[in-house]
């Protein structure tokens, strides 16, 4: 997974690829220490980027976001968010969305 470093280059990734993945992680958070390589290896499972970035470091993502949770996993098609799993991310739920979002994109 790509670091994003700002809001600004978030959002030309968002004009870049038709589906990513954005995993959102904080400093000092053994949940989301403990979610991140979980969700990394799907990476290997799926034709679309997976991103992360860390709010304490790019709070304003946070903001433009509407982001009150860490980790949260969110899923967009086409720059639109279109799933959002917050704190606890159900790992066989965030397959299926993946599974439609590859579906869709095919």
């Amino acid at each position: 997974m790509n670091e994003v470093m700002s809001f600004q280059a978030w959002q030309e990734l968002l004009t870049q690829h038709e589906a990513m993945l954005l995993f959102v992680k904080t400093d000092h958070c053994s949940v989301c220490d403990g979610l991140y390589p979980q969700v990394e290896v799907l990476t290997e499972q799926y034709p679309f980027p997976f991103y992360y970035v860390n709010v304490a470091k790019v709070p304003e993502m946070a903001g433009q976001l509407s982001l009150f949770a860490a980790p949260a996993v969110l899923l967009f098609k086409h720059g639109k968010e279109t799933t959002r799993f917050a704190r606890f991310v159900p790992m066989e739920q965030l397959r299926k969305r993946l599974d439609e979002l590859k579906e869709a994109r095919g």
